[in-house]
């Protein structure tokens, strides 16, 4: 990732967002924890092959960490919150 940090950060982002909008239902939250930390680890590990000099500490990863990528949370309600209609008659695909 030859790209500056800001438009790393804006391009994880955007993938946890979108990793987000899909498996952020109830009772998931820890695997998205896991899977944002995972991000962070290979964005570390990435951001310190750019230099001989290993300038990336954690504390520094972790201020670009809550800069750029968002915590995760629930965007999906329980399914009997989120499908209260009801169909009257036959179904109108047939």
């Amino acid at each position: 990732m030859h790209l500056p940090i800001p438009e790393q950060g804006a391009w994880l982002a955007s993938v946890l967002r979108g990793h987000y909008g899909y498996y952020a239902v109830p009772d998931n939250i820890e695997a998205l924890r896991a899977f944002r930390e995972g991000i962070i680890r290979h964005w570390m590990r990435t951001l310190r092959r750019r230099s001989q000099k290993h300038r990336m500490s954690w504390q520094r990863m972790g201020l670009l960490a809550d800069r750029w990528l968002p915590q995760p949370r629930i965007l999906h309600p329980w399914p009997e919150q989120r499908f209260a209609a009801i169909t009257q008659g036959r179904s109108p695909v047939r």
